[in-house]
């Protein structure tokens, strides 16, 4: 038996790096699957494929995480396809550019903060009412995707720093507003081998952050087995946790 049989995941984000990773892991445990993506279209086509490869039901929504109305059409669009939602994976984010606080534009910094933390809030809203509809007797389960930088910090990336830590503490609050019937956790992984790291900073910083004990990058089936355990039966105790796949980089302390 698989693990997620019959289950409906939704992942925000989910068309490329860690989100792809979790709908491919939770589509290969048997979860049917709604994938968010903002822009690249063909990038999301193909991961509904993949997921449909391992027999499940799969669907693609174009939404902007921070637009409201954008959520509440996916929403809508997800309760008409699958009825309910057992999971929810607040994946969807953007790193932004790597700039001072004093040299930081307002816009920019709304940009992160907008898709990054409010696109956690709105997602959540829009979703909560469908994960209640489940009738299976499952416990049902919200992920957010937060970050090691969410506690540590990091010169220059201000606004992802802080939307992460905004995303930390709104789990707390979740967790408490919707247990039992709802366990909410977080996975705040380290350096991983994605596209957005690799192309959103500069070399050096991805060199950088190779400078761990385990002296790589980590990899992105390694932070969907996170998520798989926050998201099955295994992790049903889980409430209000932190799973930080960090590569014991000093801060794994959550």
């Amino acid at each position: 038996m698989r693990k997620l049989e019959k289950r409906v995941a939704v992942i925000t984000g989910g068309s490329r790096g860690i989100g792809k990773g979790i709908a491919l892991e939770f589509a290969k445990q048997g979860a049917n699957i709604a994938i968010s993506y903002l822009s690249n279209e063909e990038a999301a086509r193909a991961t509904v494929a993949e997921c449909e490869e391992y027999g499940v039901k799969a669907i693609a929504v174009q939404a902007n995480a921070g637009d409201a109305d954008d959520v509440k059409r996916m929403a809508d669009t997800v309760e008409k396809e699958f009825g309910t939602v057992n999971i929810l994976v607040n994946n969807a984010g953007t790193i932004g550019i790597e700039v001072s606080i004093e040299d930081m534009e307002v816009e920019e910094w709304d940009r992160v903060i907008n898709t990054d933390l409010r696109g956690v809030f709105l997602s959540s809203k829009y979703f909560i009412p469908l994960i209640k509809k489940r009738t299976d007797g499952t416990v049902g389960k919200i992920i957010n995707i937060s970050s090691e930088l969410s506690k540590k910090g990091r010169e220059c990336y201000g606004h992802y720093a802080a939307s992460k830590g905004g995303i930390n503490s709104l789990t707390m609050c979740m967790a408490l507003e919707l247990a039992p019937e709802i366990n909410v956790n977080i996975v705040a992984p380290g350096p991983i081998e994605t596209d957005m790291i690799l192309a959103d900073m500069e070399p050096e910083w991805v060199e950088k952050e190779k400078d761990i004990p385990l002296k790589r990058l980590g990899k992105v089936e390694e932070i969907a087995a996170a998520a798989l355990l926050l998201a099955s039966d295994d992790g049903n105790f889980f409430c209000g946790h932190i799973r930080n796949p960090a590569g014991c980089n000093g801060f794994s302390v959550f």
